[in-house]
């Protein structure tokens, strides 16, 4: 008997062209035959939604902005009945308390001073609406308001006195700290995500200088952080969809043309 060929697999020819792969150059290898982009092109797909893996800027997520309220609640919480935390966070400050120059610490703690962190946030506003992104530059501005009512009535409530100054009270929580921390990471959102180290090292140094000058306890430091956390999340929101947007709707507005007025060679065939 005759044995039935097997069937070969299908090659790619030169003169056929398949509209499953795209961006393939060389005659042979299956692509679109007009040479069009895919249908979405990469620039104009959304990031994920803000808060989780793939947003730009970087923002904390809900479980971390959780985290961070429950934290600030449980810190609030042993500052007032003074518990062991709190304790413990007053003999680390004794111990820590001009460990550097004074000289040092007070120039670290005067970056969180009304004077030095607002013209920053202030040029960074200014910058924001100049490329467009008002809504971003007011967002920052409202956050930066929200800091003194936010911190000050905690003060008149906690009444806690100060590593120095244990006749005073209304350290906790500490405001330099919260003004330094939402006027730089605000200014680095609005002018540039690469900035957000550098907001990061400012607040740390000024944290830290608070602390080693004995001007704050550390857990009153560590409260204006957890507290500032969900004042960035609308700043980064309107940061992150004022630059986004108009990307995407340029992207959308060249496919549309290309797509729907132009023609490719290949569709109009040969022209000889």
């Amino acid at each position: 008997m005759r044995e039935t060929p097997r069937a070969e697999p299908p090659q790619p020819r030169p003169d056929r062209a398949l509209a499953h792969t795209a961006g393939a150059s060389c005659s042979g290898t299956p692509h679109r035959s007009d040479g069009r982009p895919p249908h979405t092109p990469r620039g104009a797909r959304q990031p994920d939604p803000l808060g989780r893996p793939g947003t730009t800027p970087p923002v904390p997520g809900r479980p971390a902005l959780f985290s961070a309220l429950v934290a600030f609640a449980v810190v609030t919480w042993q500052v007032l009945v003074h518990g062991p935390f709190a304790r413990l966070d007053e003999r680390v400050s004794r111990s820590l308390v001009d460990a550097v120059p004074r000289s040092w610490s007070e120039l670290a703690s005067d970056l969180g001073n009304m004077t030095v962190a607002l013209p920053v946030l202030a040029c960074a506003m200014a910058y924001a609406a100049w490329r467009g992104r008002r809504l971003a530059a007011l967002f920052a501005g409202l956050a930066m308001v929200l800091v003194p009512l936010l911190v000050i009535p905690l003060k008149e409530w906690t009444a806690r006195p100060g590593p120095l100054e244990p006749w005073a009270a209304g350290y906790y929580p500490s405001g330099h700290t919260a003004t330094a921390m939402v006027a730089y990471f605000g200014a680095a959102f609005l002018v540039s995500n690469r900035l957000i180290p550098l907001a990061a090292a400012l607040t740390a140094v000024t944290g830290t200088g608070l602390v080693l000058r004995g001007y704050h306890w550390p857990l009153d430091v560590l409260a204006s952080v957890a507290l500032c956390l969900p004042l960035l999340r609308w700043p980064v929101f309107a940061a992150r969809y004022g630059r986004a947007a108009p990307d995407a709707r340029q992207e959308e507005g060249t496919w549309g043309k290309r797509s729907s007025g132009t023609r490719s060679r290949s569709e109009d065939g040969p022209t000889s």
